[in-house]
């Protein structure tokens, strides 16, 4: 197990050098990114003209959301990082990842700040690269192993989406009983269908670990061996994975339960969650970074099947966003060259 970590600055998690990897400002002028946001502002777009929105009146209701519920959303959003850390840290130790003869683990402040660092790389970059930073900012802090550090996050990334499926089950049935609309319960089973069969994957390639094994190339087979052993050992502390995934997930539905509130939307708390579910599984499709655009689409979508007005859904899909994807470029931003300044 891991031993007992020292403590550190907050803002001491490094961050790589230009030399060491491509730069994130590089990374982000790709051609495939910038195609990214062109993607993105399209969706926007069509979502405009596709729902017929007053645009005067949705900023005229953003305007005059209650700062107060704005500024819990904040507090519930930021505060969630903490609970992931937490249980990637747990991850870790359940996986018995150490790091290098002399070096520690980040306790958990330094944890957290690796986690706004990873939110703001898939906020830039689509198909979720924030993860794969965050087994490198890992492993560039401790000397951890980078496959093992991806195997817990691929651990990790397993219970979201069996955690997502369930909850998304329990608050479609909890706000609609058994008559779903065919348009949400598609996504339901969608999500449902695929923690099953990710499930059984997992079981699978367990169960077939030194078959896989042989099938791997010789000068890769110790990092794939070091990945599965990170994935399979993360399932050591189950009841912690399960309470922490799940309190996770209901600080989505609070977060925009506290946007709906701050708007007075008469959103429940079971729609609120059962919205930030559904969008949340958005985020997953590696086309925009952080799902932009398909993440606002698909809000106002649910959210009018739930009888919110179109403005007042419009609305709160851009507050929620501006809590949940614009301040992490603001303030993942501000961690990132800070980190990089203490780093030097």
């Amino acid at each position: 197990m891991v031993g007992r970590p020292v403590e550190e600055p907050l803002l001491t998690t490094p961050v790589p050098e230009p030399a060491s990897e491509v730069s994130l400002a590089r990374r982000v002028l790709k051609p495939r990114t910038l195609a990214s946001f062109v993607i993105a502002a399209g969706v926007i777009l069509f979502a405009l003209s596709r729902f017929n929105l007053n645009l005067g009146d949705v900023l005229e209701q953003m305007r005059g959301a209650n700062p107060w519920y704005l500024l819990a959303a904040f507090a519930v959003y930021y505060g969630s990082f903490t609970l992931r850390a937490a249980r990637w840290r747990s991850l870790l130790a359940s996986a018995d990842v150490r790091p290098e003869p002399g070096r520690q683990l980040p306790r958990l402040g330094g944890f957290y700040v690796i986690y706004i660092l990873s939110w703001f790389v898939n906020c830039l970059v689509p198909a979720k690269l924030g993860d794969a930073y965050r087994g490198y900012a890992l492993r560039q802090r401790s000397g951890a192993s980078f496959s093992a550090s991806l195997g817990t996050i691929f651990a990790e990334r397993l219970a979201d989406l069996v955690g997502l499926g369930v909850l998304l089950l329990a608050s479609g049935f909890l706000v609609f009983g058994r008559h779903i609309p065919r348009s949400i319960s598609d996504w339901l089973y969608v999500g449902a269908g695929l923690g099953v069969l990710l499930v059984v994957a997992v079981l699978v390639a367990f169960r077939m670990r030194h078959h896989l094994r042989a099938l791997v190339p010789h000068r890769f087979r110790e990092a794939y061996i070091r990945l599965e052993e990170g994935a399979f050992g993360s399932f050591s502390r189950l009841p912690t994975l399960i309470v922490l995934t799940v309190v996770i997930w209901l600080f989505e539905g609070l977060r925009f339960f506290l946007v709906g509130l701050s708007l007075h939307a008469g959103v429940s708390v079971g729609a609120a969650l059962l919205v930030a579910l559904l969008v949340s599984l958005l985020t997953a499709v590696p086309i925009t970074p952080a799902g932009l655009g398909i993440v606002e689409l698909g809000t106002v979508g649910t959210l009018a099947l739930l009888h919110v007005g179109q403005n007042t859904a419009a609305s709160m899909a851009f507050l929620d966003r501006i809590v949940a994807y614009w301040s992490v470029l603001l303030v993942g931003g501000l961690v990132y060259l800070a980190a990089r300044w203490r780093w030097r």
